[in-house]
């Protein structure tokens, strides 16, 4: 249930709506989206039809979160997709805040967030269009608060799912995890618009799951490894590999 707590501590100009059930918060996103002035949260505490990056199936036990926040935009879809290092950031800090642990947490790029090695939250960005112009950008953000997802229901390789609840002891309703990371995001989104994605990016690789290590990284057509060095100024991870440095925009990272 919502506290006085958490309808006090809300960042000003950020829509937020809780609904007890929908297909995929990202799916009520684009309905929303035309409709809305300013950025706006969607929380759902029960989803059928969530969904993870590339259509994977994102399960949801009871008790975790699901969110979506809807930013209203006009600027290039690259400089948009840089978001992902900037709701990283914020949920690194509402985990820290709502635990009192920042040594367990660590950010695994491109859209990961570590707890103790096991992935404890994931994030999606789509890009909304209307009349053939980009017009929103939709984050959706997973967390195991609860309960994680069995073993055999994530990728085989991927990092073992793991849950707030059962890692660190820490139980927090959704709506209160919500107002942490609202305010942890325009703390971060007001930074990156005012002064760039470098320090972001500088925070970023400060929490960095296996910097400086040798990792495997998988696109849709080729798997390179080599040693983790770096996030460039676009946000691609570059890697250090026998046949020289290269820079990888998207794809899936293994340790």
């Amino acid at each position: 249930m919502e506290t006085e707590k958490t309808k006090a501590a809300w960042p000003e100009g950020y829509g937020r709506r809780v609904l007890m059930q929908v297909d995929s918060t990202l799916s009520e996103a684009a309905r929303i989206a035309p409709g809305l002035a300013g950025p706006e949260w969607i929380l759902a505490l029960s989803q059928t039809s969530a969904r993870g990056r590339r259509g994977r199936e994102w399960s949801m036990p009871a008790g975790n979160f699901a969110a979506t926040l809807v930013l209203p935009l006009a600027e290039p879809p690259g400089r948009a997709a840089l978001r992902s290092f900037v709701v990283s950031l914020a949920l690194r800090d509402a985990f820290v805040a709502v635990t009192g642990r920042e040594d367990v947490f660590a950010l695994k790029w491109p859209n990961d967030v570590l707890l103790r090695g096991g992935k404890v939250a994931g994030i999606l960005l789509e890009t909304m269009s209307s009349g053939g112009h980009f017009g929103h950008l939709a984050i959706g953000v997973g967390v195991n608060l609860a309960a994680a997802p069995e073993p055999s229901d994530v990728e085989v390789g991927a990092a073992r799912p793991v849950a707030l609840a059962s890692e660190l002891g820490a139980r927090i309703s959704p709506e209160d995890f919500l107002a942490q990371l609202a305010l942890a995001y325009a703390r971060y989104e007001h930074q990156f618009v005012t002064y760039g994605f470098a320090p972001i990016r500088t925070a970023w690789l400060a929490g960095a799951a296996r910097l400086g290590e040798t990792i495997t990284a998988r696109t849709t057509r080729d798997t390179f490894v080599g040693t983790f060095t770096d996030v460039d100024e676009d946000g691609q991870l570059v890697l250090e590999t026998p046949k020289g440095r290269i820079s990888i925009p998207a794809g899936d990272v293994y340790f």
